[in-house]
């Protein structure tokens, strides 16, 4: 039988919680009652994680809570009304409904679409109404499962008591299974639209056009209630709109005629728009998928003004930022580019892990001299353990050969989609052949994406288009990124490399520990944010060579003992002064222990979310203490990650554990006195309430 995705159980018409963890808490604990939750904190730290990324309350009173979590058990949605509001920040003030969405980490796409349709029901002022005015939590199920509330009003009782006999509160006889709803529509396709094709305007004139694409970090909730909100502001502006929703449930990509026919485009998107270049040449509006939820006039009005504005067949215009602003201005530029950087490190890095681990378990195994073994094609013996470290050392020395052109191929692909990929690669590779290094990847990847994002601007006859991201762009693009790196940009970026690796081969005495202290504060700053990538993408790329020099070495071990310091502190803590955190960090304090020893810095970032102010200014005073005793005790390391699992690679292992003892002393003193100096100790109310607020983990995959 299929399970409903909410019963009576998981209704709470007077929910008194007073803050949005608070109100998770209550929430998920009848998930938990009801079997669809197996642990709670963790969950709640998942619920944490996904609120961190993005706030989720919505204008008109609503807060969506959602993730995907490993602790869900089956897809399941909980609902609380609060009386006095609860603050989900929206910028029109506190939630009054409040619906708490849990699915597995491997939630099957039926039920992603159930999900989806609840979104699109939320955008629905009939439906909330109808929510705030029952007095029932039986019909109020009935009503989010699109089901008729009289009819489960007369089953409520009997379904109550055969609950209680059979010990299964999750399937009441007479409900109809969870997949059915009033809404099958668009939303569970995965592409919405309004009006018909050929409809006209009143005046007779064709409608004006507009294809658009909404999607969310997690894919569940924002990508939907987007697209229901173009929706009908196109409907209420006579306005012809297909949406196409790239949700958890997977995405139907839109009818290319349909494309092509499209007098505009809207992304409104928080992850990168899957197949973008479908939709190259169109007048583009380009914001955060809020924006569409909250102001989807604004969007349809600014469409028509660049769709006015661009001769017939032009290209897309400039895009808009997440706030919806203009591109241009400095701030949206710089947010853009930290996120190509970053997405081009992200991809980058679990090369560098594999392939960097696997060549120091080479290390280990066979001795440095192992770097000079011939080619395990040619000479390997299956009996003896040098064979098998020169096999190890060649197979991680050919993942670190795609350090640069990832970063590189990634960077452009951030900045232009799947055509940069070609070009970035490409100028990454002539970055090795050139010795252009880390520099010469960085510039490689955005010379490429802005190449790329130039050529897509040029008109083209409508009969070319089809061939240009396949034949034209990859064509173009990479001669012209080729001739760029080997000629004109790519010989200065070498000596700058060269300039920057001879500098820091010259750095010694308190030159060197005040590098130490530099890379310390960056790699405790935003704990596994962007200061803390360039910090280790800086480390990786120093060794991620042949034959790395010693200095390369050192910065590798300041930078992940540094790392390590943070997750590690706030375990101290809260294994030391227990009373001054809640009993929700103090869980999170048992697996920071693990995540800091596992070079983790994440694992720090439910203190600091909590408490940012004491916690991140403690963490990078001892990781600032941590970096200048590992670059003063001449620390090694030729592994770029592992942590204490990789101590024995370490040059003076004992001195380095000391350094990382000592750091975390430091930020554990730190920030034990500055909790211990503020007026009041807000956890311990909370905690004695049993409604603890849940921070995010440092690894939350699922909630992403």
């Amino acid at each position: 039988m299929n399970t409903p995705l909410i019963t009576a159980d998981l209704v709470d018409l007077d929910l008194t919680a007073g803050t949005k963890d608070e109100a998770a808490r209550a929430l998920a604990r009848r998930m938990v009652a009801a079997g669809r939750v197996t642990d709670l904190d963790g969950f709640l730290a998942d619920v944490a994680a996904r609120e961190a990324q993005m706030p989720t309350g919505l204008e008109g009173g609503i807060g969506i809570p959602h993730c995907r979590s490993a602790h869900v058990t089956r897809p399941t949605l909980a609902f609380g009304r609060s009386a006095r509001g609860i603050d989900f920040g929206a910028a029109d003030g506190p939630a009054t409904l409040v619906f708490l969405i849990a699915a597995p980490a491997g939630a099957d796409q039926d039920h992603l679409s159930i999900l989806s349709t609840l979104a699109r029901d939320l955008m629905r002022a009939e439906f909330t109404d109808a929510l705030r005015a029952e007095t029932s939590a039986a019909r109020a199920a009935a009503l989010i499962r699109g089901e008729d509330p009289q009819a489960e009003a007369a089953d409520a009782a009997d379904a109550a008591e055969d609950d209680v006999e059979d010990g299964n509160a999750d399937e009441a006889p007479g409900e109809a299974p969870a997949g059915q709803s009033q809404d099958t529509g668009a939303a569970d396709r995965g592409t919405a639209d309004s009006g018909t094709d050929g409809a006209a305007d009143g005046d007779g004139a064709e409608p004006f056009r507009i294809v658009a694409v909404t999607s969310c970090p997690t894919g569940i909730a924002h990508t939907y209630m987007a697209a229901e909100s173009l929706d009908r502001a196109a409907q209420a502006e006579g306005v012809h709109i297909h949406v196409e929703t790239q949700g958890s449930a997977g995405f139907e990509r839109l009818d290319p005629a349909v494309i092509a026919a499209a007098d505009a485009v809207i992304f409104a998107h928080d992850v990168e728009v899957r197949e973008r270049d479908r939709f190259a040449g169109k007048p583009t509006v380009d914001v955060g998928v809020k924006a569409a939820i909250n102001r989807p006039a604004e969007l349809l009005a600014e469409a028509r003004r660049r769709a006015a504005e661009a001769p017939a067949g032009a290209p897309a215009t400039a895009p808009m930022d997440r706030t919806g602003e203009p591109a241009d201005n400095g701030d949206g530029f710089g947010t853009r580019l930290r996120t190509w950087l970053m997405t081009g490190v992200s991809y980058m890095v679990p090369f560098v892990a594999a392939g960097g681990l696997m060549i120091a378990l080479g290390f280990a195994l066979g001795g440095y001299e192992i770097s000079d073994a011939p080619s395990v094609a040619d000479h390997f013996v299956w009996t003896e353990a040098h064979s098998w470290a020169a096999l190890l050392f060649q197979i991680g020395g050919a993942a670190f050969g795609f350090l640069i052109p990832v970063l590189a191929g990634y960077i452009a692909y951030g900045m232009a989609d799947r055509p940069g990929l070609v070009p970035g690669f490409v100028g990454g590779a002539i970055a090795i052949t050139i010795d252009a290094g880390f520099l010469g990847g960085l510039a490689a990847g955005l010379v490429a994406g802005a190449v790329v994002r130039a050529i897509q601007r040029v008109n083209v006859p409508a009969p070319l288009r089809g061939i240009m991201p396949v034949v034209v762009i990859p064509l173009i693009s990479s001669a012209i990124v080729g001739f760029l790196m080997f000629i004109v940009i790519g010989k200065p970026i070498a000596s700058a490399q060269s300039g920057l690796t001879d500098w820091l081969e010259g750095l010694s005495g308190s030159n060197a520990v005040l590098l130490g202290v530099l890379l310390g504060l960056m790699m405790c700053f935003d704990l596994g944010g962007p200061v803390n990538k360039v910090a280790y993408a800086f480390a990786t790329g120093g060794i991620a060579v042949a034959d790395p020099s010693d200095t390369s070495l050192k910065i590798m071990a300041t930078v992940m003992a540094a790392g390590m310091v943070p997750p590690l502190a706030m375990a101290l803590a809260t294994t030391v002064r227990g009373k001054l955190f809640t009993k929700t960090e103090k869980e999170n304090g048992k697996a920071a222990w693990v995540l800091g020893a596992s070079f983790i810095s994440e694992g720090a970032i439910p203190f600091a979310a909590a408490d940012p102010l004491r916690v991140i200014p403690s963490a990078m005073a001892g990781g600032a203490v941590t970096g200048a005793l590992t670059m003063a005790f001449d620390n090694t390391l030729r592994a770029p990650h592992g942590g204490v699992f990789v101590v024995p690679l370490i040059g003076s292992p004992f001195l380095y554990l000391i350094a990382i003892a000592a750091g975390t002393a430091v930020s554990t003193a730190l920030v034990i006195l500055l909790k211990s100096r503020r007026g009041t100790k807000p956890a311990a109310a909370p905690e004695a309430a049993g409604t603890t607020a849940p921070p995010a983990t440092a690894a939350a995959p699922a909630s992403a």
